[in-house]
């Protein structure tokens, strides 16, 4: 190469090296701003995320310190004063509505609420269901009991199992033994069933009168 072309190569670098350098004093301030975005994003998300774990903490702190109180009626009113919002407050009316000995109308009034209360994840309806079916008993009509564990019973949903118990204590209450039994025994050996869920539907088994739904 001549020494005429390596002079405008040098020059021709030269130039692009400036007009990098151009570029970069009046944009370069653009790559700055978005890094410290993304330092910043994640910074906030991190610390939303422990404000979030600090805050279920002290909430769950709180339940448990008033579920600590000695009579229904205080820990009633201690629940009532736990501070809580969003599915936090199903949380803590949920746990009111298990201690249902001081007042059993006003605990099926806020079962009723949380259940249709459409603001809340199914869970937390569906628990509610169960257990103002349950506390209900037969003070409720069999056909509105069942209706409403029908749902709760098919596949998929997280409580479909309890739902299945209670369906098969209704049985048993209108004198269906034989199904009641089939039902029961099918939760024996059901995987999503709880342990304690088996142990109870194979001691109402033997109550019943043992294998009489085998076969």
């Amino acid at each position: 190469m001549s020494n005429p072309d390596s002079f405008i190569d040098e020059v021709t670098e030269e130039v692009r090296r400036d007009r990098l350098f151009a570029a970069f004093r009046r944009y370069g301030w653009i790559g700055i701003v978005v890094v410290l975005l993304i330092v910043g994003g994640a910074a906030w998300t991190e610390w939303q995320k422990a404000r979030a774990a600090t805050a279920a903490q002290a909430f769950g702190d709180a339940l448990l310190a008033a579920l600590d109180a000695q009579t229904p009626a205080a820990r009633s009113a201690a629940l009532a004063a736990v501070p809580a919002t969003g599915a936090q407050v199903a949380v803590r009316d949920l746990l009111t509505a298990s201690d249902p000995a001081s007042d059993r109308d006003a605990t099926l009034a806020t079962l009723t609420r949380l259940a249709g209360d459409a603001a809340l994840p199914q869970s937390y309806r569906d628990l509610a269901t169960l257990r103002r079916v349950a506390l209900a008993g037969a003070d409720m009509p069999a056909a509105d009991r069942r209706a409403a564990l029908d749902p709760i019973a098919a596949p998929g949903r997280p409580f479909r199992t309890l739902a299945l118990e209670q369906m098969a204590y209704i049985a048993i209450e209108g004198g269906e033994v034989d199904a009641a039994v089939t039902q029961l025994r099918a939760l024996t050996v059901d995987s999503e069933a709880p342990a304690g869920l088996r142990r109870r539907a194979e001691q109402v088994i033997e109550a019943l009168g043992g294998n009489r739904a085998e076969g």
